[in-house]
């Protein structure tokens, strides 16, 4: 059975919820390092540390990923991953002592439970402990926990967002090369099955009903009451396969590919959309192969994040 993300050798994947308040981190570890490039497609994104990422960066490696709630105040979380990895001698050498570097990335999920509840660095620290190489937990947890989608129409007639994982393996020549994903899924759009097209979760027409409105309809029509900059969708790939930094930055934008293929409409004004790609084995695959199966897995983690997403604060869920 795949494990989702951690299918890939040397990720770990922990979550933190706050149930009350509805609101989350999620953490990616990496100790040994990972080679890791950046996507940012959405115009109101929130971020921490992405800088090191550029291929010109003399930092090759990263070793912890925050996608967390909690708008740019959850970014707070990322201090408490960098203790964590600290503390267990995680880090760039510097000579006189080790730096882990982390970097994070943020969803707005301040409209549901409670605005005044966020991510805070003792919630990033307990994801880092809690992080393992084991199946990946889905659905409202960590950076999932506040997550909605659909919000054309305002939160009254969302619906339930979270997290989801997938695996894609590669075969043929490139056997035993794996490219897994996870997604927090925070849209303004409506999820659609990537083969379908049919709308899965999204904008409700009414807040009394589970009948789905079609959003890019509404926005052709001149909807624009649920405009605001609230919507995230946070992605994160992860391969066997060694690529460089250039080569990881361009699997984050294939990999972007499968979140235009289940989110419409995708990569908004009011959406701060970023894609990360990680790098952390030994295989031998292109890059144009490893992006087909990127997509593929970042569709199904969008799909399953939606489908294993009960209701929480109000807000109708799948699962």
């Amino acid at each position: 059975m795949s494990k989702g993300l951690t299918d890939v050798v040397g990720i770990e994947v922990g979550h933190a919820s706050d149930y009350e308040g509805i609101t989350g981190c999620t953490v990616i570890l990496c100790r040994q390092g990972a080679v890791t490039g950046v996507d940012v497609r959405g115009s109101a994104s929130g971020t921490e540390e992405i800088a090191v990422l550029d291929p010109l960066h003399v930092t090759g490696v990263m070793h912890g990923l925050v996608l967390t709630g909690g708008s740019a105040f959850g970014l707070e979380a990322a201090s408490g991953v960098r203790r964590f990895l600290q503390r267990n001698g995680v880090g760039f050498d510097t000579g006189v002592a080790k730096v882990p570097i982390v970097c994070a990335a943020v969803l707005f999920d301040l409209g549901i439970g409670k605005s005044t509840a966020r991510p805070t660095r003792e919630m990033g620290e307990a994801a880092a402990v809690a992080a393992s190489d084991a199946l990946v937990k889905e659905g409202a947890i960590g950076a999932g926990t506040g997550a909605t989608v659909g919000k054309v129409l305002g939160m009254s007639h969302a619906m339930k967002g979270g997290i989801g994982s997938a695996t894609v393996w590669l075969d043929g020549e490139f056997a035993g090369v794996c490219v897994g994903a996870i997604a927090a899924v925070n849209a303004l759009g409506d999820v659609r099955d990537p083969e379908t097209w049919r709308l899965v979760a999204g904008t409700r027409e009414h807040p009394n009903s589970m009948n789905l409105a079609d959003s890019c309809r509404l926005i052709k029509r001149g909807t624009r009451a649920g405009f605001a900059a609230r919507n995230t969708t946070l992605v994160a790939v992860a391969t066997n396969a060694r690529l460089t930094k250039v080569g990881a930055t361009k699997l984050a934008q294939l990999a972007s590919l499968g979140v235009a293929r289940t989110i419409a409409p995708v990569w908004t004004m009011s959406d701060g959309d970023v894609t990360f790609a990680l790098s952390c084995g030994d295989q031998q695959a292109p890059v144009d192969a490893l992006g087909v199966a990127a997509a593929e897995a970042v569709a199904h983690a969008i799909v399953r994040a939606v489908r294993l997403a009960p209701s929480m604060g109000g807000v109708p869920g799948l699962a």
